[in-house]
C-alpha cells in the first residue's frame, strides 16, 4: 500500500470539495493508521491538519473516521499538534453529545480517556 502511494491518495481526497471524496479519504486514513508505519507516513505527509479539519464536516461518517484516525495518530510525538485547544474543545464537545450522536460521544470519550485523562 505504501509503495503505491495510496496513503497520499487518501490525503489528497481530503482536500477535495466533494464531501464523498473527503469521506472516502478520511475513511481510508482511519483504516490505515492503525499500523504505526502507515501512521508515520500520514503524519510525515501533513495528514494531521487534514484529519482535524474533518472534525467539522457535515457528514457523520467523516467525523467518525476523523475521530478514529486521531485516536490512532495521537502519540507522544504528535500529541501537541493534535491536542491544540480548539481541537481539544471540539473533541470534548463530541464527548458530551451522547444524546445527539452516541458514536461521536463514544469515539471522543475513548480518545479523551487514552490521550487526555490518562
Amino acid at each position: 500500500m505504501r509503495q503505491l502511494n495510496i496513503l497520499e491518495l487518501f490525503l489528497d481526497c481530503i482536500t477535495e470539495p466533494n464531501e464523498r471524496l473527503v469521506e472516502f479519504g478520511v475513511g481510508g486514513i482511519c483504516n490505515s493508521c492503525v499500523d504505526p508505519a502507515n501512521a508515520s507516513v500520514i503524519t510525515q505527509c501533513g495528514g494531521i491538519p487534514l484529519v482535524v479539519q474533518c472534525l467539522s464536516s457535515p457528514v457523520k461518517n467523516t467525523v467518525n473516521y476523523a475521530l478514529g484516525a486521531l485516536y490512532y495518530l495521537c502519540n507522544p510525538s504528535t500529541k501537541n499538534e493534535i491536542l491544540k485547544p480548539d481541537v481539544h474543545r471540539i473533541i470534548r464537545d463530541y464527548s458530551a453529545a451522547g444524546a445527539v450522536n452516541s458514536s461521536f460521544s463514544n469515539l471522543a470519550n475513548a480518545f479523551l480517556d487514552k490521550h487526555v485523562n490518562s
